[in-house]
């Protein structure tokens, strides 16, 4: 580890490196939750996260794809 204020060099040790580390790795699963949380509120508001339930008892290949998956 480099003091760039005092220009000397030194070590903090194993453990002071994992800590550093592991907060690093905490702040990124924070961080991701927090992204992912605010996309999903967006995405629910602008186009819904679900088709209408008249449609997907329908079937939804019919509803969004006009033609059916099976043959009856």
């Amino acid at each position: 580890m480099t003091d760039w204020v005092t220009a000397t060099v030194g070590s903090n040790g194993i453990g002071a490196q994992v800590w550093i580390q592991l907060k690093g790795v905490l702040l990124t699963i924070v961080w991701s939750g927090v992204v992912s949380l605010i996309a999903y509120k967006i995405v629910d508001t602008v186009i819904g996260l679900r088709v209408p339930e008249d449609e997907e008892r329908e079937g939804l290949d019919i509803t969004s794809h006009g033609e059916t998956a099976y043959h009856n």
